[in-house]
């Protein structure tokens, strides 16, 4: 076991040791004596958090205000990418070491600050919103094992450690989900979500086996410099293997960042409380997918037929989650299908090329969909837990802050003009618009078929996000209450509006470009020179950093086509839901089968359920009965049989051997006795007879035979 502190000064490892370690301390404390501490001891995990927050906040300002082109991420030179804490946990002799390392970089101090930020203002708001839960407890221990295992993912330098910490969130998502166990849906929910992201994982495994089967190691820098050489040795097109890896390892993703056909799980994942959905939306699983594509980029950068299926995969997930988000009325539910459209947002731009596009709207989206789901559940709080849009109305003047919050997060969501969400959103409709500078080679010819279906379906998806997120608006906030739980609503405590004040500042601020550099259009925007995306160079056979900017250096195109999506879809949730100049029933009735079906979510479960689940669990009962008829009975029954067998030979035995012997012992003993008695007849002459005899018996045989 070796320990390399690498190329950080102490201070800095300290840092990072210790942002890491303070949430999983939090759980230790929280889970063994928490019960037993003031408050239930939910401030313990709330300052570990706090704590790690701090730190990275510190990180961050390092990165920023320490700019050096050496921290560029994925330039392809092993200096790139700061070590520290390198450990040889395990040495795999010529096949190669198992090391356990941070790689730290700019987009490592991006992913920082977002988990701990979001994770922080969950656990603040769960003590207001959890109060009186009886595991109120136990919700905060697993709130910071859910922390530690991103920040650990977040981290780590290598593909075995980074599976590690990416089936801890899976397992703290399905602890989460399932919290309320008592309830069926819920532990269905929470099981629902295990197995299918295990489906992705199977998946993304095979990709980690067959890219160590190649080039013998786990670490993602030499992973990168390994797949440049691949590729220059082989005329600078990548093999066949690499592109089948890539697809292998993007199953992951698929499945944890709920991305087509593997989405099913997030929906049903609003079964648990709502701080859990926002931090699972916002911060931890779900981004845990887009940031793994983000990380693994240069790799991807050379595989165009994996960048194209993840492109076309992120626009279908964007399109198809955004249409069913139109048709929902539970509130979480509405915000979940939001969470699987915009997640489809981010996998497009990584897919296109756009690695800034994609990282800074999952960065934006952290706070805005945070935000939008802490005031889903001050909603829910405050209309004493009803969550059908139907049953609300008029909350607005219940519930001020709430609604001013939840309001600025929408245009944010919807690409308004100036809101975080707009920077982003917009880079990604570039992106799909334009060849990135310096990945024309990559992605080939981006006028087929095929690329033009981002184009299409990014500005729909984009509308429609708009549509949906201010019918939610006028649904919930406007017009008359509709029930007396609207009516007797009232404003959530400070612990539950304080985390929607900072996320709503977010939701404006969190990506400006005047706060850092660049122009009120997002030119050159500051994600642009944080987090750079490489070129690849086919002569030279390796990844180049792009001299030019990308395609978050807006064009005119894109940004008209923006603001046009974005207003369109704003003006129709108006037109539908805020002056009732149209009638929605009217639409449904138009549309009549195929509303039907998005309403039933284009039936995935179904199909899901009768073609394979049903059959599987069919074929796996066929398979444990014939198990159970011929494996288990034939063991047992052969285990009988040999068993009344050995019983059969064992009572001949018995009868013949050893009851044989001992009859006839009791016989011989019978005619002994019987000769016996005969000399015992209590006569002196017959004694007398028998001595006489016996001497003359032993005279004759000692002097005729010795």
């Amino acid at each position: 076991m070796q320990i390399d502190w690498g190329s950080f000064g102490d201070g800095e490892i300290g840092m990072m040791v210790a942002l890491l370690l303070l949430p999983l301390l939090g759980f230790g404390i929280q889970i063994f004596v928490g019960k037993r501490l003031p408050r239930q001891g939910d401030f313990v995990p709330t300052l570990a958090i706090f704590g790690s927050l701090v730190l990275a906040i510190l990180l961050f300002v390092g990165t920023m205000t320490q700019f050096d082109p050496k921290l560029l991420m994925h330039s392809g030179h092993p200096d790139v990418g700061m070590r520290g804490l390198s450990w040889n946990w395990l040495g795999g002799g010529k096949e190669g070491n198992f090391v356990f390392a941070f790689l730290f970089d700019n987009l490592t101090a991006v992913m920082l600050l977002v988990v701990t930020l979001v994770s922080f203002l969950v656990h603040v708001f769960s003590i207001g919103y959890m109060k009186g839960d009886s595991r109120y407890s136990r919700f905060f221990a697993y709130l910071g094992i859910f922390s530690f295992s991103m920040l650990g993912l977040v981290l780590t330098s290598n593909f075995l450690f980074l599976l590690l910490f990416w089936e801890l969130v899976g397992l703290s998502s399905y602890l989460l989900i399932g919290f309320w166990f008592e309830k069926t849906s819920a532990a269905d929910a929470c099981k629902k979500a295990f197995l299918t992201t295990r489906v992705g994982d199977l998946g993304m495994l095979l990709g980690m086996m067959l890219i160590w089967s190649h080039f013998k190691t786990f670490d993602f820098l030499e992973i990168f410099d390994k797949a440049a050489a691949e590729v220059h040795a082989n005329g600078g097109v990548a093999p066949g293997w690499m592109t089948l890896a890539g697809l292998l390892v993007f199953m992951g993703p698929v499945g944890k960042s709920a991305q087509l056909p593997l989405h099913i799980w997030l929906p049903d994942a609003m079964e648990g409380p709502t701080p859990v959905s926002a931090l699972i939306h916002a911060a931890t699983m779900v981004a845990a997918g887009v940031y793994l594509v983000g990380r693994l980029f240069p790799f991807f950068l050379f595989l165009p037929d994996a960048l194209l299926v993840i492109a076309l995969v992120g626009a279908l997930t964007a399109f198809v989650a955004a249409t069913i988000g139109i048709t929902q009325f539970d509130i979480k539910k509405v915000l979940a299908y939001s969470t699987v459209s915009q997640l489809g947002f981010m996998m497009t731009a990584l897919g296109c090329g756009a690695l800034g596009a994609g990282m800074m709207h999952l960065m934006t989206h952290a706070w805005f969909k945070a935000c939008l789901f802490l005031c889903s559940g001050s909603v829910i709080h405050g209309m004493h837990h009803e969550q059908d849009m139907r049953q609300m109305g008029g909350l607005r003047k219940k519930m001020p802050i709430t609604y001013l919050a939840m309001l600025i997060s929408t245009l944010a969501i919807a690409g308004f003009p100036f809101f975080s969400g707009f920077y982003s959103k917009d880079a990604i409709v570039a992106a799909t618009m334009h060849p990135q500078p310096g990945y024309e080679a990559v992605l080939g010819d981006v006028h087929g078929f095929l690329w033009m279906l981002p184009r299409i379906l990014i500005p729909l998806a984009a509308l429609m996000t708009a549509f949906y997120m201010f019918r939610l608006i006028f649904m919930t906030f406007h017009g008359e209450p509709q029930s007396d739980k609207a009516r007797n609503a009232h404003e959530s405590p400070f612990s539950i509006t304080f985390p929607l004040v900072v996320l709503s500042a977010m939701a404006i601020f969190g990506a400006s470009p005047w706060i850092f550099n660049g122009d009120l259009l997002g030119h050159h925007i500051w994600f642009d020179s944080l987090i750079k995306n490489p070129g690849f160079d086919p002569e030279a056979g390796k990844i180049l950093v792009a001299g030019s900017p990308e395609a978050e250096a807006h064009g005119l195109a894109p940004l008209v086509t923006s603001l046009i999506v974005a207003f369109s879809g704003i003006l129709l949730a108006f037109l539908f839901y805020f002056w009732k100049v149209l009638n929605p029933a009217k639409v449904v009735q138009a549309l009549g089968p195929v509303y039907t079906t998005i309403y039933n979510k284009y039936y995935f479960d179904e199909f899901y359920l009768k073609f394979i689940v049903r059959p599987l669990v069919y074929q796996w009962n066929v398979f444990c009965a014939a198990f159970d008829k011929f494996v288990i009975d034939g063991f047992v029954n052969g285990v009988g049989r040999a068993t009344t067998s050995l019983s059969f030979k064992s009572g001949w035995f018995d009868k013949n051997i050893v009851d044989g012997f001992v009859n006839f012992l009791a016989f011989v003993t019978q005619v002994l006795g019987a000769i016996s008695r005969l000399f015992q007849t209590g006569s002196l002459p017959n004694y007398m007879n028998f001595m006489v005899g016996s001497g003359l018996l032993g005279f004759i045989v000692y002097f005729f035979f010795l």
